[in-house]
């Protein structure tokens, strides 16, 4: 993972947190995690058939990679016959409307990596209770009327990419707003290597999920601490359920 951000792309090019983002993901390189985050959407149903991709740099925003990363990823995709490109007016990238099966079938994460995600759902629940409760009592006026606006962003948004970009403000804000100090960086860490496992997922399920936010919000200006302790936890821990893991292993008859 490392090696490939560092030959694959200037430093002009990296995301902010793609290194750390990706390091979880088997050890795999930046475009094969990309590969296979968007091979498993498809394989899940998260992506349709003829469904289209947002436009290369937003979806390198949408899974925190860098826009070269994103664009050999599709590339590679393409070549193997799972998106297909059109170009001209009402063109771009598109589900195939019957991907190659054997292709899916490579496009998988090993239990390792389901290891991974749930001892990382299981760091951020940890540090997300307490980056909350400390928000409750110590988050300023102009950090709640930003957490609402990013609410709002979220509720409005039309693809996963848009949401995605949203959300990882809104968490990382709300980290800010608790004023610990050392505590966030570490809340920060996690939440960058949780994202590097972020699967595209139907943007009416995002705004579902946006409901927590929006109660988190309305729990932190009452400064109710164990309401918004409470909002937070659900909101965490229902990951082990709807992150690619819980997905999978429901799907396999393990859950």
């Amino acid at each position: 993972m490392t090696a490939d951000t560092a030959t694959d792309a200037s430093p002009g090019d990296a995301s902010p947190i793609e290194g750390a983002a990706l390091a979880g993901i088997d050890r795999r390189t930046a475009i094969d995690a990309v590969r296979l985050r968007i091979g498993m959407a498809i394989s899940l149903g998260l992506l349709g058939p003829g469904e289209r991709l947002p436009a290369q740099s937003e979806l390198a925003l949408g899974l925190s990679v860098s826009p070269i990363t994103a664009r050999r990823a599709l590339t590679s995709l393409a070549e193997q016959g799972v998106v297909v490109r059109r170009r001209g007016r009402g063109g771009g990238t598109f589900v195939a409307d019957h991907p190659p099966a054997a292709v899916l079938r490579d496009l998988v994460a090993g239990p390792g990596e389901s290891v991974e995600v749930h001892r990382l759902v299981d760091q951020r629940l940890l540090l997300e209770c307490a980056v909350t409760h400390f928000a409750a009592l110590n988050a300023t006026p102009e950090q709640l009327d930003e957490l609402d606006r990013l609410t709002a962003r979220m509720a409005a948004a039309a693809s996963w990419s848009a949401y995605h970009q949203a959300d990882e403000e809104f968490h990382r804000l709300v980290g800010r707003s608790s004023a610990l100090g050392g505590a966030v960086d570490a809340y920060v860490r996690v939440l960058a290597e949780l994202y590097g496992f972020f699967l595209p997922y139907p943007i009416e399920r995002l705004h579902e999920a946006n409901r927590d936010h929006i109660r988190l919000v309305a729990a932190l200006r009452h400064g109710d601490v164990e309401a918004a302790v409470e909002v937070s936890r659900g909101h965490v821990d229902a990951l082990h359920r709807t992150m690619f893991m819980g997905l999978l292993e429901r799907r396999n008859g393990a859950g």
